[in-house]
């Protein structure tokens, strides 16, 4: 009997020494080495830093306040944020499901449900994204009315599922109440406006217009989609009788130097290809097939073989497709050399350069304009978004009367 209360004893105290050791061995919460050293301080430059996309520094910042304070909620669904905008959305997930579960007040559980619309709105997890970023900003308003965070990124949620009337409603909402993100909605609210005067008449348009930098192949579905080019090339040549807007301005040496002898603008060749190598599994494929095939200068194969769709397009490059379009809508074939010799309107656009006979054509037309009004620079070689590539087209069909 002796014996057998002596091995439970050792037994009792061994167990407990495991135990002890354990917890001895496991992670200990840091000590702070300085005032600014606490978990509200990272989390504030972690937040920082994420709107500077900085992500692995925001990263560091939000792993020293977890440290500081395991159950600081915000640093987790800060965390959260990092794994959203770096497409590790599973780990996204985890973190905000700790930062919720260690939500302590009203403050932290509505960052989270913010953090959730975030989720739903990038990571686009289903086919329903948008009614779940919808319940988490019902959840969120109901907490507190006015919580700018909220109807914010609901209105981005909104724009990009291309509902633009509900992310106005929701831009404007954050303006009048005057707290968090006010500069962030009202520049939401003039690109939305330039959306509707861009009036993209298709889905495909529609989603350009939320492209910050247009490529090769968002310029075919533009030209296919949105002018229609295709058709319009079958309808007799347009008799354009507008005047040039700028035409006094360009140069007085203009009209002594157009060429009137076009045989030396190439014809569109009969024998296109029209299939890439590739392109076959390409979204706008059909686009870019019907552009091979309408034979758009600047928008041809590589001598590969290739289109490169995802190549970004500049403006320069975009002046010179629309120079394209104009000769083939207007008859007007002396246009690719009207102004070869002419003086340069742009400190950026030497008149020896490719694209200068180009910029002019659809600047003096009033299609194109300087991108930098103070310095009077056209920027040929700087990328296009696709709403201002959208307003352009709006502004061609203007000038060549295309309904």
């Amino acid at each position: 009997m002796k014996r057998e209360k002596i091995r439970k004893l050792i037994f009792q105290f061994i167990l407990c020494a495991v135990v002890f050791s354990l917890i001895s061995c496991g992670p200990k919460a840091r000590v702070a080495v300085s005032q600014l050293d606490t978990p509200g301080h990272h989390t504030f430059t972690g937040l920082k830093l994420l709107d500077q996309e900085k992500y692995a520094d925001a990263r560091r910042e939000f792993e020293m306040a977890t440290q500081l304070d395991a159950k600081y909620s915000k640093a987790y669904t800060g965390m959260a944020l990092v794994n959203i905008y770096t497409g590790k959305f599973n780990a996204a997930v985890d973190n905000l499901d700790l930062g919720l579960k260690n939500a302590r007040d009203a403050d932290e559980k509505l960052f989270v449900n913010v953090g959730k619309i975030r989720y739903y709105t990038i990571s686009k997890s289903d086919q329903k994204w948008l009614e779940s970023a919808k319940n988490q900003f019902d959840e969120a308003i109901v907490t507190d009315s006015k919580y700018s965070p909220a109807y914010y990124f609901m209105g981005l949620a909104y724009k990009d599922a291309l509902d633009f009337n509900q992310a106005g409603q929701m831009f404007s909402h954050v303006t009048q109440l005057k707290t968090e993100h006010m500069a962030d909605a009202d520049a939401e609210l003039k690109f939305l406006q330039k959306v509707l005067q861009a009036k993209p008449e298709t889905k495909a348009g529609e989603k350009i217009a939320l492209v910050k930098r247009i490529t090769r192949a968002d310029a075919a579905a533009i030209l296919m989609e949105e002018l229609k080019i295709k058709e319009l090339y079958k309808k007799p040549e347009l008799k354009v009788d507008t005047p040039l807007k700028t035409a006094e301005k360009v140069s007085p040496e203009i009209k002594e130097k157009v060429p009137t002898d076009a045989s030396s603008i190439p014809a569109p060749s009969a024998s296109v290809k029209l299939l890439a190598k590739d392109i076959a599994d390409h979204p706008l494929k059909t686009d870019i097939e019907g552009i091979l095939e309408t034979g758009v200068h600047g928008l041809e194969n590589d001598p590969k073989g290739n289109f490169n769709p995802g190549e970004i397009i500049s403006r320069g490059e975009y002046a010179i497709m629309l120079e394209d379009v104009m000769i083939k809508l207007t008859g007007e074939k002396d246009l690719a050399a009207r102004y070869v010799n002419s003086k340069s309107l742009f400190p950026d656009v030497p008149s020896d350069m490719p694209y200068f006979n180009a910029i002019i054509s659809v600047t003096s037309r009033g299609i194109m304009e300087a991108k930098n009004t103070n310095t009077g620079e056209f920027a040929p070689l700087k990328p296009l978004n696709g709403v201002d590539a959208l307003l352009i087209i709006r502004k061609l069909k203007k000038e060549l009367k295309i309904n």
